[in-house]
């Protein structure tokens, strides 16, 4: 599933495209005819990204919510446009440029009032920096008893990170994925925010996830590095530390794979 830091570079790229254009809306799938047809021909205001969610919102007060879940994915299209694929769940063509959704879990339109309650349910976006973004997230951790990796996936308590930035930034910040949200002390969830934003603000101008410091692997600079040589512990059970060289383990939290080193991450 694609995490934040996808969202926000999506929002980012088709707004120099769309926003402030009258924009076509079609569904050729058939499964958002209604929808397409309600924002027909309207301005688009903004794009914006929160956590792991898209807000079209249109002038007149109508807003496409897309998640893209598992199988969702954009393609960006430019004059000619190929023909539309019968998949297309969401066209939005201006003058010269078209973004094609197929495959998201949520493409829906709503009114004023559901946007804002879609947003009152996600915790702090790193990259949207709110200045209280780390003591939300302290307070949100704070009520959870749950192990601190399964807490990370919680939208509630932090918006876009998902199953490789828990396992990523837990190492980088040295802790047990085990440990209970509610006593990982302020100090560490100060240190988990910083990360998310840097590490988040990192990946959306690549367009890629990369935690790993390139001098670690013997490279000099991000761009330098290879496939698997970009990150730290996720996917790599079995293989040494980068670090410290003991082992990469792997268990399940909430029947998802987590990974971790148990020596770098030995603090609770």
């Amino acid at each position: 599933m694609p995490e934040g830091h996808v969202l926000h570079r999506e929002a980012r790229l088709q707004s120099t495209k769309l926003v402030d254009h009258p924009l076509r809306a079609e569904s050729p799938q058939g499964r958002f005819t209604t929808g397409a047809e309600a924002v027909d021909r309207q301005r688009l205001i903004t794009i914006e990204a929160r956590g792991k969610h898209l807000f079209y919102r249109f002038e007149n007060d109508l807003t496409i919510h897309v998640h893209l879940g598992l199988f969702g994915k954009f393609r960006h299209q430019q004059l000619p446009f190929p023909e539309p694929s019968a998949n297309a769940r969401l066209l939005l063509s201006s003058d010269t440029d078209r973004v094609h959704l197929a495959g998201p879990t949520t493409c829906r339109l709503l009114e004023p009032d559901d946007v804002d309650n879609v947003l009152r349910r996600l915790g702090p976006d790193p990259l949207c920096r709110p200045v209280d973004g780390a003591s939300q997230m302290a307070s949100a951790l704070g009520r959870r008893t749950v192990p601190v990796g399964r807490a990370l996936l919680d939208q509630r308590a932090i918006a876009g990170l998902g199953n490789i930035y828990r396992s990523e930034l837990l190492f980088l910040a040295g802790l047990d994925p085990f440990v209970p949200a509610n006593v990982v002390s302020s100090d560490d969830i100060a240190k988990l925010w910083d990360l998310s934003v840097s590490q988040l603000r990192s990946d959306e101008r690549s367009g890629r996830i990369v935690t790993v410091d390139p001098a670690v692997v013997g490279k000099t600079s991000r761009s330098r590095l290879v496939r698997d040589e970009r990150l730290y512990a996720y996917k790599r059970h079995g293989e040494p530390c980068r670090v410290c060289s003991d082992t990469i383990r792997t268990a399940k939290i909430d029947d998802r794979n987590i990974w971790w080193c148990p020596s770098c991450q030995a603090k609770n």
